[in-house]
């Protein structure tokens, strides 16, 4: 059996999978009962100063797909709403009964150096691990000021981690906002401020849904509504590249990354891994199917990694950055193109409707024994993969490589082989 356990900031982990802070890790109930299930950490719900925020009802929202799976999450959800002491007497107690299991702590308050100092110590004093500054949560706390009204500072981001670094020994994770056009600028900030770690991402700002009978939006709170935080499977694809921006980054190729976001699964986690994350946070998919997920995420990694011969997280940790590039680096002579297999077309007719209707009217129909035939017309695919992504039968188109005999050329090379034709 492939061996999950991982080292993080210098903490070890039985495995690489630890709930994000977030509603399940909010009270000593919750952390004691995922641990016995078999996580390896949580990052306790975000602490800030008293008197704890006053959170309303309702707080989540949802987008559906066509069979009412969950696309999508959103909330509007505040940080904890119980009393600092009770939470920290509670992590200083499960830290003790459960000495093997990672706690960190999340961490928000305003942005004043004595703030950050006072509560750093308390926090210090229970035997947590480590610390996570939020930075990312999008609604309410960013109205006052914090959360991702930071994150999008990077110079509050440097000098807050800074203070961090000088008024506590545990190491300090820095959680980034999605909402910002350049994920490099803030983790290049929190690396100069002395960040051990970083965390990403946090939650996407969002309004999931509207009631057309009464004209509110979700989730509504006596009529009314405002943006939330958007986790969930939907923003996988946006973690996933803005973790791979800060991992093959020069700045920050150093940075140790916990991913998070819309991860499900163990094939998702493995992604994450894949492109630069140590750990890995989950919060929607627990909230939604229960703390026993972590069953199928250890077998399912463990058994992947079995049967790919890897013994261990560190080696595949990183593994598909090499193969991370920018568009100007891709090869322009690659080709592949669409090969439907008869013995499995189902005559739906959808990978038809889409290259006829998109752009390249590639599929050709013709009737042959009472069925409708669908055939590539190979000299014009140009291998987009529409028709293998709209076709609901995942065996009946395949995307076949195409031998050009042609060296690699990038854009950037023929670009310079064109400037001196010019």
């Amino acid at each position: 059996m492939a061996d999950l356990s991982c080292e993080f900031m210098g903490i070890k982990s039985i495995n690489p999978f630890w709930l994000a802070s977030s509603p399940p890790t909010d009270k000593a109930y919750n952390v004691i009962r995922a641990f016995k299930a078999g996580w390896g950490g949580v990052v306790w719900k975000t602490l800030g100063e008293d008197p704890a925020p006053i959170n309303v009802s309702s707080r989540y929202g949802v987008h559906y797909g066509q069979n009412r799976q969950v696309i999508g999450f959103n909330n509007i959800e505040l940080i904890s709403d119980r009393p600092l002491q009770i939470n920290l007497d509670e992590i200083t107690q499960v830290k003790k009964d459960w000495p093997d299991r990672v706690i960190i702590v999340s961490l928000m308050v305003p942005c004043e150096e004595s703030a950050w100092r006072n509560i750093l110590s308390q926090v210090e004093s229970t035997g947590a691990d480590g610390i996570e500054l939020n930075f990312g949560c999008p609604h309410g706390m960013s109205e006052r000021n914090m959360g991702s009204a930071v994150g999008q500072v990077p110079e509050y981001i440097e000098m807050i981690t800074r203070w961090c670094k000088q008024y506590t020994s545990l190491p300090v994770m820095v959680k980034l906002t999605p909402n910002i056009t350049d994920i490099r600028q803030p983790a290049e900030a929190a690396l100069r401020g002395g960040a051990d770690a970083i965390s990403l991402i946090n939650t996407i700002n969002s309004i999931t849904s509207v009631n057309l009978d009464t004209m509110s939006i979700e989730p509504s709170v006596d009529g009314k509504g405002t943006h939330g935080g958007y986790c969930g499977p939907a923003v996988k694809p946006i973690a996933l590249c803005m973790i791979s921006e800060i991992a093959r980054h020069s700045k920050t190729a150093q940075l140790p990354i916990s991913g998070i976001g819309g991860i499900s699964n163990w094939h998702d986690a493995a992604e994450f891994i894949a492109l630069g994350a140590g750990t890995v946070q989950i919060c929607t998919a627990a909230m939604l199917y229960g703390f026993k997920i972590i069953d199928e995420l250890c077998s399912g990694l463990s058994d992947w990694m079995d049967k790919k011969g890897i013994k261990s997280i560190r080696e595949f940790h990183r593994a598909a950055l090499p193969n991370t590039t920018d568009w100007q680096h891709l090869n322009l002579n690659y080709a592949h193109i669409a090969h439907i297999k008869q013995e499995n077309c189902i005559q739906c007719g959808r990978c038809y409707a889409a290259c006829e209707d998109t752009e390249h009217q590639a599929i050709a129909i013709k009737e042959k024994d009472g069925r409708s035939e669908f055939t590539v017309i190979e000299d014009k695919c140009v291998g987009c993969n529409l028709c293998q992504i709209t076709c609901p039968e995942p065996e009946a188109i395949e995307m076949k490589e195409l031998a050009q005999g042609k060296p690699q050329l990038s854009w950037r090379q023929y670009s310079e082989l064109r400037s001196k034709h010019d």
